[in-house]
């Protein structure tokens, strides 16, 4: 009687130091000597081997089949794998063992109650698993488009801090030893609009990985050359003259990233952000609400909207819709109209 496989598993060469993959007659190499690195491969195997080539019904995949092919697939693809990974590990709990075709309306809504957090969260949860599905049936894994219902759009956050409570955090941050660097951060946040982990990333010099400023032309380049372009988009634009004060000294004086602590890049400023709250007593206050405040600001001064669009990297319709009200501008016309004698 023939001795029956034993599956799929990690053979060490050591005159090679490599890992490869032996099934049965079937010799794969991992191309690595590292035991985790070769575990992964060996998962990645088993999961590929084990899926169907053609296409199927939506009764015959399960939810966390399609999360797992659009996470290998797609997921490794994007700038950030790891936010499509979060929604994944939320989703596969609760959803994952069902198959494609019990999907519909009031699955979405029993998944938003046993979820149990914000219906911000849950929309990009399921928006993730409609991408997945959506790229199974493209690629062919399954016979027919699946709709995922998702909850409505939370309304916009009309956060903005007044100009007294912008200072108050300055001061807040400035004064305190361990949070210095978060001022440089709120001051590029405020004069600038741009978002957190692009400023996070600038330096005073040219690199890959993120923007940089040049103070001797006065441009700030918020997104490095290697950086591909993405739907929050980064146009570079001139520092205003204010914040190109401040960079100007921040870099005579040895800085080499925009925000730093003793020469080295900050990775958060979650712990001093908080710590600067409280001392200035400002409460309910995100660190995305100071792009809020930025573009409030510009449109209370009357900027033009399609000016404001290309420095801010919004789209018209954004701005439309999120801060086209604060302008002074806004709805003139119409009373003037309303105030005419007919």
């Amino acid at each position: 009687m023939p001795r029956k496989s034993r599956g799929a598993y990690l053979y060490h060469r050591k005159n090679r130091n490599l890992y490869e993959i032996r099934d049965g007659s079937r010799v794969v190499g991992t191309g690595t000597g590292d035991r985790g690195e070769a575990e992964t491969a060996l998962a990645r195997y088993i999961a590929e081997k084990d899926r169907p080539n053609g296409p199927r019904r939506t009764d015959q995949m399960t939810v966390e089949e399609a999360l797992s092919i659009y996470g290998e697939e797609h997921g490794v693809t994007v700038r950030a794998p790891a936010t499509i990974g979060y929604s994944i590990m939320a989703l596969r709990p609760i959803l994952g063992p069902l198959p494609v075709a019990i999907i519909n309306k009031e699955q979405c809504r029993r998944y938003a109650r046993d979820r149990g957090v914000k219906p911000g969260t849950v929309r990009r949860e399921l928006g993730v698993l409609q991408a997945a599905l959506n790229h199974c049936h493209a690629q062919g894994y399954l016979l027919t488009p699946v709709k995922v219902t998702l909850p409505p759009p939370p309304p916009p956050r009309d956060r903005w801090l007044t100009r007294d409570e912008a200072a108050k955090l300055v001061r807040a941050a400035w004064r305190n030893p361990k949070s210095k660097h978060l001022a440089r951060f709120i001051l590029t946040a405020i004069h600038t609009g741009t978002r957190s982990g692009a400023i996070m990333n600038l330096m005073f010099m040219a690199h890959t990985q993120g923007g940089y400023v040049d103070t001797e032309s006065g441009m700030m380049y918020r997104r490095g050359a290697g950086q591909a372009e993405t739907k929050k988009r980064q146009p570079p634009i001139p520092i205003p003259r204010p914040l190109l004060a401040h960079m100007r000294r921040w870099e005579k004086n040895g800085a080499r990233w925009v925000v730093e602590i003793d020469g080295q890049r900050v990775a958060s400023v979650k712990t001093a952000w908080a710590r600067a709250l409280k001392e200035a007593g400002i409460d309910h206050c995100t660190r995305h609400d100071l792009r809020h405040t930025s573009i409030t600001w510009a449109m209370q001064r009357g900027m033009d909207r399609w000016i404001a669009a290309g420095f801010f990297g919004v789209s018209m319709d954004v701005l439309e819709k999120t801060y086209a009200h604060h302008s002074p501008d806004y709805l003139r016309d119409a009373a003037m109209i309303m105030g005419s004698r007919h």
